[in-house]
């Protein structure tokens, strides 16, 4: 396999990317299963590789809550990758934060119920604490910023607040007017665990969201429906494949002089609270093997 520093994961409407000259597809089976899609490694016309996920499946068959999350990052970790760029279609909780508009969050509030395995750090006998006070890479955030204010026609927000809920059923009003009153700039399905789970593993992480509708806070227009963020989406999903090709080779300058990685990789060796005599796991080994020793 060809070892790649940047993966892509494609929400919602965003399942390919063009421009895209396919090395290898691959799929590896991790200690946690399959990832939710084979994993595309190409690379784009400048010769710079890359790897390509699509969160839901290439069908779009995972609901928000039942996507591998663990064997999504744990198979991206294995090819090496040390940045994610994942996407998400979101719902607006502000006026300005327009449809088509895309949003680069630096706070999350998780409002999802529990249900999903959001810690490698589980059923081992290993106790690890990552630090989450950042969920998201700034040093990311902001040359995604500054080099996709060159894309025509497209509108970008930094350091917005992102509210992630439980799905498949959209927000009430209530609900709406709830995160809008804590300050909420967006709404999505899709950033936890996964945020959680790239800083277990030691992966900066930046999200970059795409705004499809005003979620339903806004009681002038119709409540959101499912058919129209797919319209949207088509927008969205253009918009994001010309950004991409914006910011990808930036960004993996960053990577190579430390910018991006600063903090996150190494991050995880002083969370750990049992003893690292004591650390043998081989689930633990596949994502961290610097501190982790197999089993057999």
């Amino acid at each position: 396999m060809h070892p790649v520093n940047i993966a892509v994961i494609g929400g919602s409407g965003l399942y390919n990317l063009d421009a895209l000259e396919i090395i290898e597809e691959v799929q590896p089976e991790t200690p946690w299963g399959l990832p939710s899609s084979k994993i595309i490694i190409g690379k784009i016309p400048s010769g710079l590789r890359i790897a390509f996920l699509a969160r839901h499946g290439t069908h779009h068959q995972f609901s928000p809550s039942e996507v591998p999350s663990k064997a999504n990052i744990a198979a991206l970790k294995s090819l090496g990758v040390k940045l994610i760029i994942a996407f998400s279609a979101v719902g607006s909780l502000q006026e300005e934060l327009e449809p088509t508009h895309f949003v680069l969050p630096d706070q999350i509030i998780d409002r999802t119920k529990g249900i999903r395995p959001s810690t490698f750090f589980e059923g081992e006998g290993i106790i690890g604490h990552a630090a989450f006070a950042d969920p998201f890479c700034p040093p990311a955030a902001k040359i995604i910023a500054k080099y996709g204010e060159a894309v025509e026609e497209l509108t970008i927000h930094k350091d917005k607040l992102l509210v992630c809920m439980e799905g498949p059923a959209f927000s009430t009003r209530a609900e709406s007017n709830l995160y809008r009153s804590w300050g909420g700039g967006v709404i999505n399905m899709s950033a936890l665990p996964e945020a959680k789970l790239a800083r277990e593993a030691e992966i900066s992480y930046q999200m970059i969201c795409m705004s499809t509708d005003y979620d339903c806070w806004r009681e002038s227009e119709e409540a959101v429906t499912a058919d129209a963020v797919m319209k949207t989406m088509v927008t969205n999903a253009a918009n994001a494949k010309k950004l991409l090709l914006a910011i990808l080779e930036p960004l993996e300058e960053a990577i190579h002089n430390g910018t991006i990685t600063e903090g996150v990789a190494g991050g995880m060796k002083y969370g750990i609270m049992t003893p690292l005599e004591l650390c043998q796991s081989d689930k633990l080994h596949y994502i961290l093997p610097e501190y982790f020793a197999k089993k057999h």
